[in-house]
């Protein structure tokens, strides 16, 4: 859990300027395809995802699995949402930064 907070940190802090919570289709901000973004199109997601892994790892119960279930479900809409929008704002730069990374590792 600690190495996935200090990974979703990294992803953070290189998105820079471009990290938001939520998506703002009034906002364009620049595709990040540095760092971490060259490993995972989703590392924030990714790191987040792992954490709840660990959470259930650690506190192996019902609660934990269904929290990591309903984060799993939820992320996994999320990034449908963001990758579509990225789509329509980046256009071919996206797709072509789509077709090199994969979505998560």
């Amino acid at each position: 859990m600690v190495l996935s907070i200090l990974w979703i940190s990294v992803a953070e802090y290189q998105m820079a300027a471009s990290w938001r919570i939520g998506i703002d289709y009034n906002e364009t901000t620049e595709l990040v395809s540095k760092g971490l973004f060259k490993i995972s199109r989703n590392p924030v997601f990714l790191g987040v995802f792992i954490s709840y892994i660990g959470m259930f790892l650690i506190m192996p119960n019902a609660l934990s699995f269904a929290i990591m279930l309903l984060m799993v479900v939820s992320i996994q809409i999320q990034v449908r949402l963001e990758e579509a929008y990225l789509e329509s704002v980046h256009e071919e730069t996206y797709l072509k930064y789509k077709k090199k990374v994969r979505r998560w590792i």
